[in-house]
């Protein structure tokens, strides 16, 4: 249709008569003239709407399946986000409570042996290789960190500094084989070498052939002069072996060491020897013997006289 003046006044006419028709058809109500007409239409238009309705609804209920499903993914994704958020704080605290308790231990050994020590992190292992035994740790020269300075933890002896960088140092374990350090047994006084044996109980050379010792006894570190490279007073070990060397001028024994050399986190780098010999001091508190129970009281044997009343 061409766009003339007939036609806008058409098009014009239409829709002032639809508005009318409208109009009347809701005033009317159920009374209204147009009620025919509109049952006639949404009898012919029903089907229609219904056969459209089954085409569409499906395609309606898809676009809402997957945007409920979006929103369910982003909600999973967000759980699953929180979830490793909160393992991930757990595990952090799990450490940093671990590594309290190692920093109390390790302030607690050394304030009895009056060591001023340097507090480091393990951050690498060496190599297995040739049954060698070290570690690396967070700290160097530019901390006051030099060799042979020992180190220990809140259990007891490590090893000892063989290299030092700016920022880095290199521990000789004490469990390595090429690890010697002096020691004395607790109480006896008794003296001797202890060598590392990896994985087993270090090896004890007591000079003494004679020295009396027995499974149980512990051992602290005899210490060297200056303080370089062992100060004297550090735990060692237990003795869980005396082996039999009868005719020989030194003993040996086998010390379990309280130090797990597998487990090293935390340790201390001792840069000031102790002003005296702390002895057995570092030493924890021995357990208490169990109390023994109390004698049973003897029975004493009944009188004659009770025994004839008895009779009677």
């Amino acid at each position: 249709m061409r766009d003339t003046r007939e036609s806008r006044l058409l098009l014009i006419l239409l829709v002032a008569v639809a508005f009318a028709l409208i109009t009347v058809d809701i005033k009317g109500g159920e009374d209204s003239p147009l009620v025919g007409a509109r049952r006639a239409a949404a009898h012919l238009l029903g089907p229609v709407e219904s056969g459209t309705a089954d085409l569409v609804n499906p395609v309606a209920g898809t676009i809402r399946a997957v945007r409920d499903a979006s929103t369910h993914q982003q909600r999973l994704d967000q759980i699953t986000r929180e979830n490793t958020e909160l393992r991930q704080r757990l595990a952090s605290s799990d450490t940093a409570g671990g590594r309290t308790k190692q920093l109390d231990d390790l302030l607690r050994t050394a304030g009895s042996g009056g060591y001023t020590i340097k507090a480091a992190q393990v951050i690498a292992i060496g190599a297995a290789q040739g049954f060698s035994w070290t570690i690396t740790i967070d700290a160097g020269s530019d901390d006051g960190l030099t060799r042979d300075m020992t180190v220990i933890n809140g259990q007891g002896l490590v090893g000892r500094i063989t290299t030092v960088a700016p920022t880095t140092a290199t521990v000789l374990l004490a469990s390595d084989p090429g690890f010697t350090a002096g020691v004395r047994l607790e109480g006896s006084d008794e003296i001797g070498f202890a060598a590392g044996q990896g994985t087993s109980p270090m090896r004890v050379e007591l000079l003494n052939g004679k020295a009396q010792v027995k499974n149980g006894d512990r051992v602290v570190s005899f210490g060297s002069h200056s303080g370089r490279p062992f100060v004297p007073g550090v735990p060692v070990g237990k003795v869980v072996e005396v082996q039999a060397t009868p005719g020989q001028l030194t003993k040996t024994v086998l010390v379990e060491p309280y130090v797990q050399f597998t487990r090293l986190d935390l340790i201390g780098v001792v840069v000031v020897p102790p002003r005296a010999d702390p002895r057995d001091s570092v030493l924890p508190p021995k357990p208490a013997a169990p109390a023994s129970a109390p004698a049973a009281q003897p029975q004493l044997p009944a009188s004659p006289s009770a025994t004839t009343a008895g009779g009677n």
